[in-house]
């Protein structure tokens, strides 16, 4: 190798071993505030129910789409054009469900309707409720919700379509 170019391959080979050890190793994106989050231990743990998976087009009018043990009701007025709706129940060792399209935002809130029939509800007394998980299914928020212990399942109020599950 010439002269000129050992000179030049060292000079890149150094240039870019000094950019390596300059560079930002954390995590990009909007800063989240550890407060707004809640650890995932409060998820009911459940026998698993077999999955399902339901599409339907609701428009306008509202409609109800079943999945596994799970319903969503969705009023009239709700929507204001028609879409395709997914809903995915899992088949897992908590109650969960997830919609599409993901982010989808609501008029007026729908009710999602959680069996909790098949969960164990030893470890806590207090009531149950519907909690909007992220994918690694980290509590994010918990949903205005109202708890039928004699039916069994929970029914919570969402403004937008994300993942779902049954909580304590």
């Amino acid at each position: 190798m010439k002269p000129a170019r050992l000179w030049f391959a060292a000079l890149l080979s150094g240039a870019i071993a000094a950019v390596s050890s300059c560079a930002d190793r954390t995590m990009t994106g909007p800063a989240l505030e550890a407060s707004n989050f809640h650890s995932s231990a409060g998820l009911l743990q459940c026998k698993p129910l077999a999955y399902d998976s339901v599409t339907e087009v609701i428009g306008p009018p509202g409609g109800v789409l079943r999945v596994s043990k799970h319903t969503l009701s969705i009023p009239g007025g709700a929507l204001t054009e028609w879409v395709s709706i997914t809903a995915v129940a899992p088949s897992d060792t908590m109650n969960r469900i997830q919609f599409q399209p993901e982010g989808l935002v609501f008029q007026t809130s729908v009710d999602l309707t959680m069996s909790y029939a098949n969960c164990n509800l030893q470890s806590s007394a207090q009531p149950t409720q519907i909690a909007y998980t992220n994918d690694s299914l980290v509590i994010l928020e918990y949903m205005p919700s109202t708890d039928d212990v004699t039916g069994k399942k929970v029914t919570g109020e969402l403004t937008h379509f994300s993942e779902y599950a049954a909580s304590w």
